[in-house]
């Protein structure tokens, strides 16, 4: 494998990791490994750090690709918890409201979830990466800022129940989506149509385009690649 000329290479995003971690431990182990002093490293897509799964980083003149790889579809495994909501859509920030869920059946779930498929007109989440005014919206955010985020059109092209617990109330969803697409957001907005808010409690992304999870590394496997691959300099 050329680093240097450029190559694709799926990771498997370890839990509370960034997607900035990956890039930088793969620039570090491969500018140590190379003995150069920069890289070009780069990812197709922010993954969040409560998620796990794959996330797609691009070296040398393969950072070309980065705009076309980043249009590709994602497919996530997503388990929400319904019945209470927090501030981020999902466990980074404590629940702030709780609803009743006495109404909430497999048939009515089997109603509902169809209904997302297709073109949605979205809301980002204020605990985002979306700009606004050249800032994070995460950085307003935190600091207590109202964020007023605009509404972006995306196409969910498949939303699936893979299973649902009526007891403790946990929905997990398959979905394919275009970029651009928040599962927290939509995990909210999953919970506003069903009359009983919701949180995202679990994520994992099992796919970007051709690129599947089971086919991805994880770090320590990347770190023998290289002792393998590269020679001592």
């Amino acid at each position: 494998m050329d680093f240097k000329e450029g190559e694709i290479i799926g990771f498997d995003k370890p839990y509370r990791w960034t997607s900035f971690d990956v890039v930088g431990k793969v620039r570090w182990l491969l500018c140590h490994a190379l003995n150069e002093k920069k890289l070009k490293v780069g990812h197709t897509g922010t993954l969040d750090p409560l998620a796990t799964g794959v996330v797609v980083v691009c070296t040398g003149h393969k950072t070309k690709m980065i705009d076309e790889l980043q249009n590709h579809d994602k497919e996530y495994v997503a388990t929400l918890q319904l019945g209470s909501t927090t501030p981020s859509f999902d466990l980074e920030k404590p629940i702030d409201a709780t609803y009743p869920t006495t109404h909430i059946t497999r048939e009515l779930l089997d109603e509902v979830i169809p209904t997302f498929r297709g073109e949605q007109w979205q809301v980002p989440p204020m605990f985002s990466a979306v700009k606004v005014h050249g800032k994070r919206a995460y950085e307003l955010a935190r600091k207590g800022e109202d964020v007023e985020l605009k509404a972006k059109l995306l196409v969910i092209d498949q939303i699936e129940i893979l299973h649902f617990d009526a007891t403790t109330m946990q929905l997990q969803l398959r979905v394919v989506c275009s970029k651009g697409t928040y599962i927290r957001a939509l995990a909210r907005d999953i919970g506003q149509r069903l009359n009983c808010g919701a949180h995202l409690i679990a994520l994992r992304r099992t796919r970007v385009g051709n690129i599947r999870v089971e086919d991805c590394m994880n770090m320590e496997q990347f770190t023998l690649l290289i002792e393998n691959e590269i020679k001592p300099i």
